[in-house]
């Protein structure tokens, strides 16, 4: 594989296929450095990943038809095709779409819940309602997704109004990094939020993956 392009790449472009493998991901482009470690670890050669650019999740009324497009542009090239995205904001549109277009997707409202584990998110939902969470990736993208979208740079006097019912941030950790950890700590102090740091690994997401690897007798 050629170098991995960056997070900024992720968000603003995504990723092509590189054409190899009987099996397709279509993902989000903020999943992608986990699924490629996931495709490494596993030895999952026979999948090929491709990802819709992660500034999608600004407007996710968007994603289903950006979804659609992709699925129509590679079906014929793979033997099967497996979406790697959670609702993510769609109000069940996205999962009509991929039942209309008979492909499967991954469980869960967002990726939030699939990286702790839908059953596990589920269960600390009542509690966690006034927590706001970042993954590895957001944390690295943490101006573009959240800083910046919100209009904090311009006017800090949105913090208060915007964030006035959270009083945590729970930094979901797919990796143990060190600089991660002190980036999303200063992300909670920029919103005036309390730190948690959560290890979850990869959750879910590594579950399901695994399920349509083995569709061809090569799971983990």
């Amino acid at each position: 594989m050629t170098a991995l392009p960056g997070d900024a790449d992720f968000t603003r472009s995504g990723l092509a296929p590189e054409g190899t493998g009987r099996l397709l991901l279509i993902a989000c482009g903020a999943l992608a450095r986990e699924i490629l470690d996931l495709k490494r670890l596993n030895g999952w050669d026979h999948i090929d990943l491709t990802c819709l650019p992660a500034k999608l999740h600004l407007h996710p009324e968007k994603i289903s038809g950006a979804v659609a497009e992709a699925v129509a542009a590679y079906r014929g090239k793979y033997d099967d095709i497996f979406v790697v995205y959670a609702d993510c904001g769609t109000g069940g549109q996205l999962q009509a779409t991929c039942a209309e277009l008979g492909v499967q997707m991954i469980e869960g409202p967002h990726c939030y819940a699939f990286f702790e584990g839908n059953a596990a998110f589920a269960e600390k939902a009542e509690t966690e309602i006034t927590a706001f969470y970042l993954t590895d990736f957001l944390v690295r993208q943490f101006d573009a997704f959240v800083w910046r979208p919100m209009g904090f740079d311009r006017h800090p006097e949105l913090i208060g109004m915007m964030f006035g019912n959270y009083d945590r941030l729970i930094y979901q950790a797919q990796t143990e990094d060190p600089e991660l950890d002190a980036k999303a700590r200063d992300a909670a102090e920029r919103l005036g939020l309390a730190y948690e740091r959560r290890f979850t690994g990869y959750g879910d997401l590594a579950t399901s993956l695994s399920g349509f690897a083995a569709k061809s007798g090569k799971s983990a």
